[in-house]
Parts: C-alpha cells; structure tokens; sequence
C-alpha cells in the first residue's frame, strides 16, 4: 500500500510547498536587488566589469542585470523554475569563479563560498520544482 503524497490538503505537502516556496523567496531577492541595482547604475557597473576585464563591459552589465533581475522573478514566482534555477545555478558559479577568486582574502573566500551555498539551492530547486504555489503548478 502506497500514500499518495500528492493529494491536495496533505499535511506533508503542503509543508514541502510552504518550505520550497520560502527558499525561492529567499534565493530570489538577492537576485531582485542585485539585478536591479546593476542595471538602475549602469555606469558603476560597466566600470566594475571593465576592471574584472570583461569584455564590453556596458553591455555585459546589461546583460548580467537582466539575468538576475528576470531570473529572480522567475523563481520568485515560480515561472519555468527548473529551468530559471538551471540557468541562475550556472551563472552563479560562473559569478564565483569570475569575481572572487582571490582566496588569500578572505573576504573573496566567503563570497565564493556564498556563491557555492546558493548553486546548491538552485541545484535542489531545479530538482523539486516549484512546489504548490507557483505559475508552474497552476499550468500544469
């Protein structure tokens, strides 16, 4: 005999809803306000990318903004999750490796280790999917 937990108003899944749609609020706003800040100052941007040696740095900054900005919207809604925490998962370990690779730091170290603690929340969003409430159970 098997439990279906799947069925509407089952305790266990409705906490797994409730606790997967905490995580993508949580894992969303740093992209919201990270994107958002990178593309409302451009300029300070493009200046940071060209001193990381970006190549063309403006519309790099451009481009970077709208990843997170879209990506963060995407999770936090729950709008093509698997693929959004794919795409966010692989940026944010490109971001580590790009930004903060100067481990003698420590304060680089912590960052890369940020990025990786976040990769790994992608990478379990990506698996469960956006749960319960989300555009994409409401498609489904």
């Amino acid at each position: 005999m098997s439990i279906n937990t799947s069925v509407a108003g089952n305790g266990a899944q409705s906490n797994s809803s409730t606790t997967i749609l905490l995580g993508r609020v949580l894992l969303a706003v740093i992209f919201l306000l990270s994107g958002f800040g990178k593309l409302t100052a451009i300029s300070g941007t493009a200046a940071y990318f060209g001193a990381l040696g970006l190549p063309v740095p403006t519309v790099t900054a451009v481009i970077v903004g709208l990843i997170e900005l879209l990506g963060g919207l995407a999770i936090l809604v729950g709008f093509q999750t698997r693929i959004a925490a794919w795409v966010l998962a692989i940026f944010t370990i490109a971001t580590g490796l790009v930004a903060h690779t100067g481990w003698a730091d420590q304060m680089q170290m912590i960052q890369f280790l940020k990025n990786l603690a976040i990769t790994g929340g992608f990478i379990l969003l990506a698996s469960s999917g956006a749960g319960a409430y989300s555009i994409d159970a409401k498609r489904a």
